[in-house]
């Protein structure tokens, strides 16, 4: 390996490595919900939570697509050596507004945005509960996401994990004390993610106060033409976040129809522990874009083509890793989140572990193939990819395959969205790796820039 593969490969590591726990943090806080859930109250905990999660996934995923749109217009601007510094201004700008309106909805809207997603009877009052709680805490969530990803791209990606790990460790704790000593149900489990994410918000902050910092607010007019250029950059990441919503919505109504709530309840533990292992992906898909989008804005080839090697390797050695863990361990992971002891619910958060997650190598291409092309201005390509995944492929296959094979059809039916996607992605990528290949003559000395700063660091 040559001195500037190294170097690469050394920056490669140190930012995915730490997106990568900084991810992990944020699904071991939303398995810590479904856990204390499951203990303290059941299988119509685990069902309202299902049905809630969507909400969460939403407010989640506006504050990723502003701060990943915004912090990648930030990188390549300033790799040109132009004036970015009104971008940040935007992006906060944005996320307040869209907070804004996520807080009217929890205030005067949630109990019919609840029964739109399938909640009733008994379920109704505790999936309200969680919802209205999460959409109050919105502008926390949006803003600290969108400072999570500026501080990673402003050279500071430890700060930037430390912030999540805080928040993850917190909600566990707050978990704990408000749904066993407090008993405050399904409004304690929003109320301690709430909570989390705003000492995460306090924890990233103190970037600001660090010699690190060039983010600057600035004094500007708030341009229409800048909001939409974040959006663009950001789509793919708010798509891909948007495709878990959209898939607990239909998969929730499609399990309704075929097994009820015990069905649903074994959708929440399969979904839910994907979290976790999907978050690798996340993590890796975030952790490249500082790389990718500073060797796009510079023309530095080779660090774009080198970074996008290593993450598809890494993403599809994990996902083979991963699906063999869960395969081996299905029934040990299904009992772990059924306090009722439920042979049914056992069985069927088993079956759909094992069908569900040979999804996970494809999925891993995908969020590297979205990640790749937002990160160097493709919008279009990064949007089609996040659209398959999410609705024109994964909604058709979820209500053909339930109607098919009831709940095999619906495990499946991720498993082929994913291959389906992957083939796609791979041609996509294919196409333009050999456009920066056949323009690559060899190593271009601004590639030795990386080589610099992983030596600094």
């Amino acid at each position: 390996m040559t001195t500037i593969k190294k170097a690469i490969f050394r920056e490669y590591i140190k930012y995915v490595s730490l997106s990568v726990v900084a991810m992990l943090s944020v699904s071991v806080y939303v398995l810590a919900d479904t856990w204390f859930i499951s203990v303290a109250l059941g299988a119509n905990g685990l069902t309202a939570l299902n049905i809630s999660i969507a909400v969460f996934s939403i407010v989640h995923s506006f504050g990723l697509m502003i701060g990943i749109g915004g912090a990648t217009h930030y990188a390549i601007m300033k790799s040109k050596g132009e004036n970015a510094g009104t971008v940040f201004t935007h992006a906060l700008a944005h996320g307040l507004l869209i907070s804004l309106v996520f807080v009217a909805v929890g205030m005067f809207w949630t109990p019919q945005v609840a029964r739109l997603l399938g909640a009733e009877g008994e379920i109704l009052p505790m999936a309200v509960s969680y919802m209205r709680t999460i959409l109050l805490f919105s502008p926390v969530i949006t803003i600290n996401n969108i400072l999570i990803v500026f501080v990673r791209n402003d050279n500071n990606p430890k700060l930037a994990m430390a912030a999540m790990v805080a928040a993850s460790l917190s909600n566990i704790l707050f978990d704990y004390i408000f749904l066993f000593p407090m008993e405050l149900g399904m409004f304690g489990a929003g109320l301690a993610t709430g909570l989390a994410f705003t000492l995460s918000l306090i924890v990233v902050s103190t970037h600001f106060l660090t010699k690190k910092n060039q983010l600057k607010l600035r004094k500007c007019k708030i341009r229409v033409k800048e909001l939409l250029k974040i959006d663009s950059l950001g789509s793919s990441a708010l798509i891909n976040e948007l495709a878990f919503a959209v898939s607990l919505v239909v998969f929730n109504l499609v399990i309704l129809g075929i097994q009820g709530n015990i069905g649903v309840a074994a959708f929440s533990i399969v979904a839910n522990i994907a979290i976790l292992l999907i978050c690798v992906f996340t993590g890796v898909a975030q952790g490249i874009q500082p790389l990718i989008s500073r060797g796009h804005g510079t023309g530095d080839r080779f660090l774009v083509s080198q970074t996008l090697k290593y993450a598809l390797i890494t993403v599809i050695a994990v996902g083979f890793i991963l699906y063999a863990a869960t395969f081996f361990n299905a029934n040990i992971m299904a009992l772990a989140f059924n306090s009722e002891a439920d042979d049914f619910l056992t069985y069927l958060t088993t079956t759909g572990l094992r069908i569900y997650f040979i999804g996970l190598v494809f999925a891993g291409i995908n969020f590297i193939a979205a990640a790749f092309f937002s990160a160097i201005d493709s919008a279009k390509e990064a949007v089609a990819i996040s659209l398959l995944r999410s609705s024109l492929i994964n909604i058709p296959m979820v209500i053909v395959l339930g109607a098919l094979f009831e709940m095999t059809g619906v495990w499946s039916a991720f498993v082929a969205t994913e291959f389906v996607v992957a083939s796609v992605s791979v041609l996509l990528l294919a196409l333009k790796y050999r456009a920066i290949r056949s323009r690559e003559n060899s190593p271009r000395p601004l590639a030795g820039q990386a080589a610099n700063r992983a030596n600094k660091d």
